[in-house]
């Protein structure tokens, strides 16, 4: 059974709907093909840059009109899931997530060959969208 297609914005879309600098947007549009962090999209080894794309994105999403012109994402990254923190500007604004294609492949129901949650199915299906949790966080 196929999966009925969801329009899934792409990076440029959710960029040319935000607040964020100029400067940011072309960074992170870089970073979309880098394997190192950037002075504007900052990440420390172990995070994979397509997670930390996929983090921003959600903040994107999330947040539209924040004037973004930097971020540091700090995360830990598993097989399903990615999950830490996007600090924006040097701290103005903090953000948790978990970003867990697990999850949303638990919530719609879907399991694999082996009965397990289909997440590939998930993050094909939802992409960046698989977050449980993208939430400001309280200081």
């Amino acid at each position: 059974m196929q999966d009925q297609a969801i329009a899934i914005p792409t990076t440029a879309d959710l960029l040319e709907s935000s607040a964020a600098t100029s400067a940011f947007k072309d960074a992170l549009l870089n970073a979309e093909s880098m394997k190192s962090p950037n002075d504007r999209v900052r990440f420390s080894r172990g995070n994979p840059p397509v997670k930390v794309v996929r983090a921003i994105s959600g903040l994107l999403e999330h947040s539209p009109a924040l004037a973004i012109d930097r971020v540091e994402v700090s995360g830990a990254s598993g097989c399903s899931d990615y999950r830490g923190e996007i600090v924006v500007n040097g701290g103005e604004r903090r953000f948790r997530f978990v970003w867990d294609c697990a999850w949303k492949a638990s919530e719609m129901g879907w399991t694999d060959f082996f009965g397990e949650p289909d997440q590939i199915r998930a993050a094909r299906t939802f992409g960046y969208r698989c977050f449980e949790v993208l939430e400001e966080a309280t200081p």
